[in-house]
């Protein structure tokens, strides 16, 4: 089944919903959806988000395994390997919804903002996250910042565009819960 961006959106918000009120779905036949899913799968929306153990989109937005196409790294950064993922969800399985998830209390825009002598691979990451890091080094408006930003950069990939895939960016609240549609 085919979900369009508009009706995706609606399942992620009812879903946040029922997560910040405690009311989650029961997803306790997984045997009988690991059967089911064995042969294809139909997600309805790609998420991009960070790498960080608190944010685990199935259980924020209260879905079942199968519903979303999940791509993580530390700091939700767009580079190759994640537009390539992305194109294949978009293109391949149909997927007309594309979700960038910042995050409050964001350990790489956190890294970011401090600067200094970053080790290895993270110093990449960092130069990703730094064009939407402001003076004032607000850590959460920061991660706000980013999120729009790395979703205007999904927006102006071809495949992205060709298939008409909507493309939005949302801010997760650790604290709260909350997903702020930003």
């Amino acid at each position: 089944m085919k979900t369009d961006s508009q009706k995706a959106l609606e399942l992620l918000k009812e879903g946040n919903a029922r997560f910040v009120s405690g009311a989650l779905t029961s997803k306790d036949n997984y045997a009988e959806l690991r059967e089911k899913l064995s042969a294809e799968q139909q997600p309805f929306a790609v998420v991009l988000c960070c790498s960080d153990s608190r944010v685990a989109p199935e259980i924020i937005f209260d879905q079942k395994l199968g519903d979303l196409f999940v791509i993580r790294n530390a700091g939700n950064v767009v580079d190759e390997d994640v537009l390539g993922s992305i194109e294949y969800a978009v293109e391949h399985l149909g997927t007309h919804l594309v979700v960038v998830l910042g995050h409050s209390s964001c350990g790489a825009v956190t890294a970011t903002c401090q600067g200094g002598n970053l080790p290895g691979h993270i110093l990449y990451l960092a130069k990703r996250i730094q064009p939407a890091i402001s003076t004032s080094c607000r850590i959460d408006d920061n991660a706000r910042r980013h999120a729009r930003r790395m979703a205007q950069l999904i927006e102006i990939n071809d495949i992205v565009k060709h298939v008409n895939a909507r493309v939005v960016s949302a801010f997760y609240d650790i604290r709260s819960g909350k997903v702020e549609w930003l």
